[in-house]
């Protein structure tokens, strides 16, 4: 009865085994695309850097004069 008793958890353990790897299997994630984010991390970063040219621009003591001027005529 011992051996059958053996041979049964081996089976029994072999089949749980083997569900929980398709289950796993299942619930991998697809991977995912990220190229159309990286793409828009690039486009965001040019952004940022042209508002910090134009920040330097705008707040530059040459560029308010020349507006003072400007606005004299």
């Amino acid at each position: 009865m011992r051996l059958f008793e053996l041979i049964t958890i081996i089976a029994i353990t072999a089949i749980i085994a083997g569900l929980i790897k398709e289950l796993l299997k299942k619930r991998k994630a697809p991977p995912v695309d990220l190229s159309h984010l990286e793409n828009r991390l690039e486009n965001l970063e040019k952004l940022e850097e042209r508002v910090n040219v134009l920040e330097a621009i705008v707040t530059d003591k040459g560029y308010a004069l020349k507006r003072d001027i400007d606005n004299l005529r």
